[in-house]
């Protein structure tokens, strides 16, 4: 069997189990590229040109069991395909992942990269806080976006810390981010001059709708109350102490845009534009905070 023939028949066991993609990948075909090329210890960033190339490369029978057996353990456990290689890339850039945190997908990766809210920094840029940081995917992002600044990356889970330092060691950043332990804003270390958050938001009507990939990530990252808004509430609330004047906050809240007006009918903010659309990042000032809660 040649590489481009078992990647094709991957993809049609997948298609046929109906399993449910998000997490790295959003197709059958995409997916099982993905597994085939880890299980055979090929690159994982191999262009779909590159692949092309390897097509006709024969692979072993022993391979292609190997390569079965992975599909089929995606298909059995409904877990995401980078639960079964602990591998993730983001925005280019490769993270360890496993079932401690939640597969890293923010929207905010990409802002970071192509400098979306750039023009609301500058020289006073220097202390950045990346909450709620899960594996540490985004205060890596912004290590490497920003030379100029330091990091604090925090979490409530310790669990996730843990897998954090693995990505902040593995990039070569322990000198410059700084994982630890908070409750939300409770226990950071501000003022800051950016706050970037990926906070648990799903309502609780979509958290029971979840397929079984996501309802394998950990609750505590996802679920976020009966409008998806109970942390971010508290942090809007507690952001501008933790803020210097110049300060933003950038804020992924998914498809909870009305969720999030009705909760802060008052509050100005600014949409950016994502890959996913204009209503699922925003971005605020401490002056808009401080204006908007105050008449809410």
């Amino acid at each position: 069997m040649t590489l481009i023939e078992l990647v094709d028949a991957m993809c049609a066991r997948l298609e046929s189990a109906g399993v449910s993609f998000g997490h790295g990948t959003d197709n059958a075909f995409d997916e099982a590229v993905w597994l085939t090329l880890w299980r055979l210890g090929l690159p994982l960033d191999t262009p779909l040109d590159g692949l092309e190339s390897l097509g006709d490369q024969s692979v072993a029978p022993a391979q292609v069991a190997q390569v079965r057996e992975l599909v089929e353990t995606r298909i059995r456990t409904r877990q995401p395909a980078a639960y079964l290689t602990h591998e993730a890339w983001l925005q280019g850039v490769p993270f360890y992942v496993d079932e401690r945190t939640i597969v890293p997908r923010s929207l905010i990766a990409e802002l970071i990269v192509d400098g979306s809210f750039d023009a609301w920094l500058g020289e006073h840029t220097h202390r950045v806080l990346d909450l709620c940081t899960g594996n540490g995917s985004l205060a890596v992002l912004a290590a490497m976006a920003w030379p100029e600044v330091t990091v604090d990356a925090a979490d409530l889970s310790t669990d996730a810390l843990e897998v954090a330092r693995i990505n902040i060691d593995r990039h070569g950043l322990a000198g410059r981010i700084t994982p630890f332990v908070s409750d939300g804003l409770a226990a950071v270390r501000g003022p800051y001059d950016l706050i970037l958050c990926n906070p648990p938001y799903v309502n609780r009507q979509s958290m029971a709708a979840l397929p079984a990939e996501y309802r394998a990530e950990p609750a505590l990252a996802l679920a976020g109350g009966a409008d998806g808004m109970d942390f971010i509430r508290s942090l809007l609330r507690a952001a501008p102490a933790a803020m210097t004047p110049q300060a933003v906050l950038v804020l992924e809240i998914g498809n909870e845009q009305p969720h999030f007006e009705a909760a802060f009918p008052t509050l100005e903010v600014v949409w950016l534009d994502t890959s996913a659309g204009e209503d699922q990042v925003l971005m605020a000032t401490r002056d808009q905070l401080l204006a908007g809660l105050e008449n809410s």
